[in-house]
């Protein structure tokens, strides 16, 4: 989305719209779920358990670095990712709230 339409949008809408784009490739979900399940990984765990290469592995994490989901500590030459668990709290919430819908509409 363009920088000059994003103000016609609430600030929860473009948070919401951010996140979901980011969680919008299946690499990245993968990545998402390797990090719930080793709390913690470098480039390189990705490169093996998702078989993509470490060029696209590093463009998927900063990708969903930039909308916060997870976050990289610096170990000697290489970068530890786990999730932000603050953000994710925060993606909970704001997804809860999307899809609490009243399905009980006969209208369609």
């Amino acid at each position: 989305m363009g920088v000059t339409k994003s103000d016609k949008f609430t600030e929860e809408q473009n948070r919401l719209a951010s996140i979901a784009k980011a969680l919008g490739h299946p690499a990245r979900i993968a990545i998402i779920q390797q990090l719930k399940e080793k709390d913690a990984c470098n480039c390189g765990d990705f490169v093996k358990e998702i078989g993509l290469a470490q060029p696209t592995i590093s463009q998927h994490l900063k990708e969903l670095r930039n909308v916060g989901i997870i976050k990289g500590t610096v170990e000697g030459t290489s970068v530890c990712y786990c999730i932000s668990h603050d953000t994710w709290k925060e993606c909970r919430e704001l997804f809860a709230e999307w899809f609490n819908v009243d399905l009980g509409c006969s209208c369609c």
